[in-house]
């Protein structure tokens, strides 16, 4: 048995990108960064960035490219892959690709409620939403954990 699922929460390194498929099936990629604060040989705390490039299908696909902008903080989980190509000088380089499966905006964005709005894979058993994601409006103040 084997099993690829990789969970990431990051910031948008660029506008998502919405193109269609011959067949009419909507794809969107962005990339994503991920940061991480370690200490240096020395002791003194550096900053550490991971890009991955994330693609979504079908109406996950649009309703990131209405909503996400350069930036904005998003949960999102997937497949992993390591993709590898050659660049102009010839070298061996390597691209950590996402097929997501899921997504959650996180943080206010532009406008945003501040909630976390929800977009799952479409599955047999559940119908896909065509609505966006909203925040949870109608908690009360006291139901908040923190």
């Amino acid at each position: 048995m084997s099993f690829n699922k990789i969970i990431l929460v990051g910031n948008l390194g660029r506008d998502p990108e919405l193109r269609y498929t011959p067949q009419g099936t909507p794809v969107c990629s962005f990339s994503l960064a991920t940061n991480e604060r370690r200490k240096d040989k020395t002791g003194e705390m550096q900053d550490q960035t991971t890009w991955f490039k994330v693609t979504l299908w079908g109406r996950q696909a649009e309703t990131a490219s209405q909503y996400l902008t350069k930036g904005r903080p998003i949960y999102i989980e997937g497949r992993l892959r390591v993709e590898e190509w050659t660049d102009r000088d010839g070298k061996l380089r390597h691209t950590l690709e996402v097929h997501a499966t899921e997504m959650q905006f996180i943080g206010g964005g532009q406008g945003g409620s501040g909630g976390g709005g929800r977009m799952e894979e479409p599955h047999a058993d559940r119908p896909a939403t065509s609505e966006p994601p909203t925040g949870h409006a109608d908690a009360a103040d006291d139901d908040v954990p923190f």
